[in-house]
């Protein structure tokens, strides 16, 4: 029997604030543990979030640029779940009516085939802390600094049919928000990472398979090595007559396989409802104008410039590095034909 993949990817972009969404603690990584606090963060009771503008405008700049949908009301929710680096019992997330809605994303694959992946929804939340364990033998610590950083969560439809488009996708959404200075993009920090729900089915068949949520990627190829081991897993099973388990899994890169993590939730099990402490977001025309005005040339629309008009190859032109490199090299060179005009108008040239 010949399957088709499919697959959604849930990205998580760590916005590039000085401080938390909803406090005022410091968002600076690797600081001492749990030093980057507030009494919001830790979830004492009788403290009130107030939503950071900064993290608003970064959200906006994105769907504008990508030339989606700008919610002009937005309401923010609780997410209600239990885990040990989640102080409060529940994250402030955003569910029915979230920022940004609806749009696509086109990528290109390796053989220049380009393909539109449609985008759901990108919605602000805040991250929860991290558990480690690996400090302490049979005991987990808890580090809160993490906890409060703005996120926005950019959301895929499940147009995605392969490892490869996954990482374009991936790597499209990392190039983007790098490029508009909303996120550092570091992989390494976890300021850029992903989910992806992976799902087979029969080719032909338009109802969705049974899928799995493998959590927490942060590299471009440990997203396809996730994906293709999924795939395989998936597979296999039905082709043994077995079922697939609806679950959260776990890529480990050093055995290059997924396990299980723990059962995945349904929506309705995090019994999402509007945050009372929060007023809904509403946002002006105005304000979506100026952000529009400040958005710089776009990375595709200044690639297809360099091609045509300094008749730079595709490749070279595609590569962001090269391109603000690029930049900076047309700026100096700019700046030394002025200074050489000005020496020569004050004769130091003639002296030479």
């Amino acid at each position: 029997m010949n399957w088709e993949t499919v697959i959604g990817l849930e990205i998580h972009v760590q916005l590039d604030t000085n401080s938390k969404i909803f406090s005022g603690a410091s968002t600076a990584y690797g600081s001492e543990q749990n030093t980057n606090t507030s009494l919001i963060d830790l979830g004492y009771p009788g403290v009130l979030p107030v939503l950071k503008k900064d993290a608003v405008m970064m959200g906006i700049k994105f769907g504008l640029a990508i030339d989606a949908k700008i919610s002009r009301r937005s309401i923010f929710a609780r997410k209600n779940y239990f885990y040990p680096d989640l102080p409060k019992g529940y994250q402030i997330s955003q569910y029915e009516l979230p920022i940004v809605q609806s749009g696509k994303i086109e990528i290109e694959l390796s053989d220049g085939t380009r393909k539109d992946i449609g985008f759901t929804r990108a919605h602000l939340e805040e991250d929860a802390g991290k558990s480690i364990h690996d400090k302490f033998n049979s005991e987990t610590a808890i580090d809160l600094n993490r906890a409060g950083t703005p996120l926005l969560e950019i959301v895929s439809e499940p147009d995605i049919r392969s490892a490869e488009e996954a990482s374009s996708y991936m790597q499209k959404i990392h190039q983007l928000v790098r490029y508009l200075k909303i996120s550092d993009g570091n992989m390494q920090e976890g300021s850029f990472r992903c989910d992806a729900n992976v799902s087979v089915r029969p080719f032909g068949q338009k109802e969705f398979g049974t899928r799995a949520e493998v959590k927490n990627i942060n590299s471009f190829r440990f997203v396809e090595n996730a994906i293709n081991f999924e795939v395989e897993r998936q597979i296999d099973r039905l082709e043994n007559g077995e079922e697939i388990i609806q679950e959260t899994r776990l890529y480990d890169p050093e055995r290059d396989e997924t396990r299980p993590m723990r059962s995945k939730e349904e929506a309705n099990d995090y019994r999402y409802f509007p945050d009372p402490d929060l007023l809904p977001l509403e946002i002006d025309e105005n304000t979506i104008e100026k952000i529009r005005e400040s958005l710089p040339e776009l990375f595709d629309a200044k690639v297809k410039r360099y091609i045509e008009d300094l008749n730079i190859k595709q490749t070279d032109a595609k590569k962001s590095q090269g391109i603000w490199k690029l930049q900076n090299i047309l700026r100096l060179l700019l700046i030394t034909l002025v200074m050489m005009h000005n020496w020569y108008q004050i004769g130091y040239c003639q002296r030479l």
